[in-house]
């Protein structure tokens, strides 16, 4: 891999599975790399589910070698214990990240569909579609893996100006990337 070529790893955390997506930039082109899912065993212990996430997304940074993250905020839910319990599998995905050494930004779950579909109610499979369209893939992945890639896009597009990536004099509006 090119150094000099952003290559985005997005990650959609979750305890029970949390997606991940890579993404390249080739100028303004976006390029799909690899996408899936880590899926942590519900009848394990709660530190063994963090230790499944944090060592699967470190599996993924040994074999894509990302140059740049980016992850789903935690929303506040109407379960404290299911917020709780997102923010600790949220805490594994940010804490692989900083270990290998990747600068990490951070986009709600709002700014994703913003950047991505050009609003921020857009359902989950209007987010699919457009990570279809946008990547140029010959199905849909499934709705996590979408999501990751959905916020490196979101990050490709302007994102928070981290790493390589100019960003500088460019804005979104509809989902689009214009001067």
């Amino acid at each position: 891999m090119n150094a000099d070529i952003p290559r985005i790893l997005g990650i959609d955390p979750g305890l029970r599975v949390t997606g991940f997506g890579l993404i390249e930039m080739h100028g303004r082109q976006l390029v799909y790399v690899a996408s899936g899912c880590i899926k942590s065993n519900d009848k394990a212990s709660l530190p063994d589910r963090i230790k499944t996430l944090f060592e699967g997304i470190s599996e993924v940074i040994a074999t894509y070698r990302p140059n740049q993250a980016a992850v789903e905020k935690v929303f506040v839910n109407v379960n404290p214990q299911s917020t709780l319990l997102l923010g600790q599998a949220r805490g594994a995905a940010i804490s692989a990240l900083v270990r290998a050494g990747l600068p990490v930004a951070e986009y709600t779950a709002l700014q994703t569909k913003q950047a991505v579909v050009g609003h921020g109610k857009a359902a989950k499979e209007q987010v699919q579609d457009m990570v279809v369209r946008l990547l140029n893939l010959p199905g849909a992945p499934t709705a996590d893996a979408a999501d990751a890639l959905a916020c490196a896009i979101a990050h490709a597009h302007g994102g928070q100006g981290l790493g390589t990536m100019a960003t500088a004099g460019y804005r979104v509006r509809g989902g689009r990337l214009i001067e």
